[in-house]
C-alpha cells in the first residue's frame, strides 16, 4: 500500500540525519546494546506496531490496530508465551519525522524483538535502516511495492534480503488482477488513470498502465499529491468518453472527495481505487465504485466474530492480524531454540521460517515466505501460498460486494 520521489525523498533523508545525529545521538549505545542483547523470553515478549494512527489516514490505522489487538488476544489465549504490543503512531504522512521517530523509539527498546509495519510502501523505506541497524526485521501488512523484495530491469532492490517481509501481494499482482477486471470484465476501452505522486502509488499506476497497453488500450494518465483536496481541474481534463477512472491513492477522504466532485459535476465514469481506499465507510462511490482489497477468508470465525463486534469486516487490518501472529511464531521459535533467552537476531532469523496454516492466517491461504524470486513479480520476504487480491463492487448502500 500505502515514498515521495525528488525533494521530498531528500527532505526525508536530511530528517533522518538531523533526528538521528541530534535527539536520538545520546541513544545510541542503547540502539547498540538492545541489537545484540539477549532478551529473557519469561512469560511475556514485546512487538511493536507501526501504524498510523492520527492524520489523514487515521481510519484505515484505526483498523489496523484493532486487527492487531484482536491477534494479541486470540495469541495469549492460546499460548503459554504472551505477547505485549507497544504502538508507534507513524502518521503516513508527507512529514517522514514521525514515522522515523518511531523507528527510533523501538530501535532502542532494549525489550522489543520484532515490528509489525510500519504500513506504507514509502515509511519502511525510510525506516527500515534504522530497524535493520538495531537488528530489527519489520512485517507489514499493508506495504505493497513491488521493489521492497523484488528488483527488476530498471528498477533494484530497495530494501535488504532479510530485513523486510509483508503478508499482502505486492503491487505487480494487484495491478495485473485490477487491469484483467477492467478490461476483461467491466469491458472498458476508454480509461484514465491518476497517481497521488507517492511511490506506492505511482508504482501501482504504471504496472496497470503497463498491462492495459498490453491489452492494446491507450489509457491517459495525470497527477495529483496527497495536499489536494480540490479535484476540479483534474476532473475537468478527464475527457467525456472515460469509462473508468483509476485513483490508486493512499487517503481513502481524498478518493471518496473525488468521487463527491466528479457526481456533482455530472460524471458518469466508474471510479475505481486500490488497497489504500479499501476503507469502507469512508471510501463509498455508491453503485458506480470498485476497489481491489487484500486478500480475506471471510468464512473463519475469527473474521465473522470481529465483523460482528465492529458492524462489519474492516478487512484492511486483517493482513495486520496476520504479521503480528508471524512474528509471534519467530519469537516463540527463538525463544525455544534458546531456552527461554533469545536476540533480535534470532527472532529475525527465524521469521522466513514461520507457517501459518489457512486458519491461522485469516487470508485464505497457509502463510510461508519465499526467499528467492518467483514468477514475474514475487522476491525474498513476500507471501509464497496463493496470495491474491479480490476485487470488490461499492453498491448503491455502500457495501462491498466480492465480484473478482
Amino acid at each position: 500500500m500505502l515514498k515521495k520521489v525528488g525533494l521530498v525523498a531528500v527532505l526525508a533523508a536530511l530528517v533522518s540525519v538531523v533526528v538521528a545525529t541530534t535527539a536520538w545521538g545520546s541513544g545510541k549505545p542503547r540502539v547498540l546494546a538492545a541489537a545484540t542483547a539477549s532478551v529473557k523470553c519469561g512469560t511475556k515478549v514485546t512487538i511493536g506496531v507501526a501504524y498510523p494512527a492520527t492524520g489523514a489516514v487515521a481510519a484505515a490505522g484505526a483498523n489496523q490496530w484493532d486487527w492487531a489487538l484482536t491477534a494479541k488476544k486470540l495469541w495469549n489465549k492460546s499460548h503459554h508465551l504472551k505477547i505485549n504490543l507497544v504502538p508507534g503512531d507513524t502518521k503516513l504522512d508527507t512529514d517522514a519525522s514521525f514515522n522515523i521517530a518511531v523507528a527510533h523509539t523501538f530501535a532502542s527498546n532494549g525489550s522489543m524483538l520484532a515490528v509489525t509495519g510500519p504500513a506504507g510502501s514509502q515509511e519502511n523505506q525510510d525506516a527500515n535502516p534504522i530497524y535493520k541497524g538495531a537488528g530489527l526485521a519489520s512485517v507489514s501488512g499493508s506495504a505493497t511495492r513491488i521493489f521492497l523484495t523484488r528488483a527488476t530491469p530498471g528498477n533494484p532492490l530497495e530494501l535488504p534480503h532479510g530485513y523486510f517481509f509483508r503478508t499482502v501481494p505486492n503491487d505487480g499482482e494487484q495491478g495485473d488482477a485490477v487491469a484483467k477486471f477492467i478490461h476483461g470484465t467491466l469491458k472498458a476501452k476508454h480509461v484514465y488513470i491518476i497517481d497521488d505522486g507517492t511511490s506506492y502509488s505511482t508504482g501501482l499506476a504504471d504496472q496497470v498502465q503497463a498491462d492495459l497497453k498490453k491489452d492494446g488500450l491507450n489509457p491517459g494518465r495525470n497527477h495529483t499529491t496527497t495536499a489536494v483536496v480540490d479535484y476540479s481541474s483534474l476532473i475537468t481534463a478527464i475527457p467525456n468518453n472515460t469509462q473508468v477512472v483509476y485513483i490508486p491513492w493512499q487517503v481513502a477522504g481524498n478518493a471518496q472527495a473525488f468521487y463527491q466532485q466528479s457526481h456533482a459535476a455530472g460524471k458518469k465514469y466508474k471510479v475505481f481505487g486500490s488497497d489504500g481506499t479499501d476503507v469502507p465507510g469512508t471510501f463509498e462511490p455508491k453503485g458506480v465504485g470498485y476497489v481491489s482489497g487484500f486478500p480475506v477468508d471471510f468464512s473463519n470465525p475469527t473474521v465473522k466474530a470481529f465483523s460482528k463486534a465492529h458492524s462489519g469486516p474492516e478487512t484492511f487490518g486483517i493482513p495486520t492480524y496476520t504479521a503480528v501472529w508471524v512474528n509471534a511464531r519467530a519469537i516463540q521459535m527463538a525463544c525455544t531454540a534458546g531456552h527461554g533467552k533469545t536476540t533480535r537476531t534470532a527472532v529475525r532469523k527465524d521469521i522466513p521460517k514461520v507457517k501459518l496454516t489457512k486458519a491461522q492466517s485469516l487470508l485464505g491461504f497457509a502463510v510461508q515466505f519465499l526467499k528467492k524470486n518467483k514468477g514475474a513479480w514475487q522476491g525474498y520476504g513476500d507471501m509464497g501460498g496463493a496470495a491474491s487480491f479480490g476485487i470488490y463492487h461499492v453498491t448503491s448502500s455502500g457495501a462491498y460486494v466480492r465480484v473478482g
